[in-house]
């Protein structure tokens, strides 16, 4: 499906029906990212409007000349929401990246947002000042590396997992390698060197936010790291942050069973607080 925005045609896709969790990919890669870690989550899980898009020069949304820093994405994501979901409150997830804007909708509009799942977030814009924990290796199938492109392992493979075998090799080429090989290169390289970082500071808030929230990060992200992201721990007075061993920045795959298992508890947080405040709005549940 198709929503447009000024000039922007954005490109999406919806799963299910019922409450809305709006998806957040990472940069330079696009929606699938999102479905290939959601949807078997929600496999068992009735009652959940899946809203997966990809955001502007990334996928199959083509970016604009006039788009050029995070402010104006956070803009597009802000209009997207109120368009194709009214007046509904709803659930974001981010990954990477789109957890650096999905805190942007919490800055911005929190009074719409039912609950927020961070996973692998960007804390901090600037790479340069990262706390990053070493670069290690926990499992690596030389044979099955042998094979791939040194394009593909380099990029992106050998630099964000930590576990580097034929389960996780399979998941890259399904949620990772469509939106590589899809992206604007010239745009995502120009929009990193003139507004990867928002203008203002995303994690200052007037009161922390109060809905269930869940943070996941890799012990072993060298990437965006771990330790940042307890920088904004008291931000979430409803949060779980876990970080998880034997994790990079591909935390989803790397720990695929854990991940299951805590979105689902968020999950079940969330409904217990909804049933709380609207009963009749989840009923089906």
């Amino acid at each position: 499906m198709i929503c447009e925005i000024d000039d922007l045609c954005i490109y999406y896709e919806t799963h299910g029906e019922g409450v809305p969790v709006l998806m957040l990919h990472g940069f330079g890669i696009d929606h699938h990212v999102m479905i290939g870690c959601m949807e078997p989550v929600f496999e068992r899980r009735p009652g959940w409007k899946r809203v997966y898009f990809d955001l502007p020069g990334m996928g199959r949304t083509q970016a604009t000349a006039r788009l050029n820093n995070a402010d104006q994405m956070l803009d597009v994501i802000t209009r997207f929401s109120e368009k194709v979901m009214p007046d509904d409150t709803f659930l974001v997830a981010g990954e990477s990246y789109g957890a650096y804007l999905a805190r942007g909708l919490v800055h911005a509009m929190p009074e719409h947002l039912g609950g927020i799942l961070l996973i692998c977030p960007v804390i901090i814009a600037d790479r340069e000042r990262r706390d990053l924990p070493p670069r290690q290796v926990f499992a690596k199938d030389d044979e099955l590396l042998a094979h791939v492109k040194p394009g593909e392992r380099k990029q992106m493979f050998e630099r964000m997992l930590v576990v580097q075998d034929k389960r996780r090799w399979e998941r890259f080429q399904q949620d990772i390698v469509p939106g590589m090989i899809a992206k604007d290169t010239g745009f995502v390289e120009r929009f990193t060197k003139s507004g990867y970082s928002f203008s203002f500071d995303v994690d200052c808030l007037e009161r922390p936010f109060d809905r269930p929230s869940l943070v996941l990060s890799g012990r072993q992200d060298a990437t965006v790291g771990y330790r940042d992201s307890l920088k904004i721990i008291e931000n979430y007075s409803r949060g779980t942050f876990a970080i998880l061993d034997r994790a990079g920045h591909g935390l989803e795959v790397e720990q695929e069973t854990m991940f299951n298992c805590m979105v689902n508890e968020w999950l079940d947080r969330v409904e217990e607080y909804e049933k709380g405040r609207y009963p009749a709005r989840i009923s089906g549940w």
